[in-house]
């Protein structure tokens, strides 16, 4: 990956599955096998295997080696760059709540019989 929208792409693309974001959550709590990754879903694992692949190459996952296990981690950075770039919208949506409320001050000053 050579730019920063380029992982960005790789990082929402992995989000975007209900099951890679369980796994993420999973991994909040600590390092797990693909074993204990699976028990929870209905499904094999080697489709757990493939899932642990894309949060992978988008550097949400790291995996370890401890002994025989291979436990995987969860690694945040590409999150936190994800969540700088929302947050560049967080004024957008804050001018555009203010401005919902401002009219809806207005309707019901006027509903109301007076002027706002």
């Amino acid at each position: 990956m050579d730019t920063a929208a380029d992982r960005l792409d790789v990082t929402f693309a992995a989000l975007a599955d209900p099951t890679r974001r369980a796994i993420l959550s999973r991994l909040t709590t600590g390092e797990a096998t693909v074993t204990e990754l699976a028990r929870p879903f209905d499904m094999s694992q080697p489709a757990i295997s493939k899932h642990l692949q894309v949060l992978e190459r988008a550097g949400l996952v790291s995996r370890g080696r401890d002994a025989q296990r291979r436990p995987r981690r969860l690694e945040a950075r590409p999150l936190k760059e994800a969540t700088d770039w929302l947050e560049n919208y967080r004024g957008y949506w804050e001018e555009s709540y203010r401005r919902l409320d401002t009219l809806l001050e207005e309707l019901k000053a006027r509903d109301e019989g007076r002027t706002p």
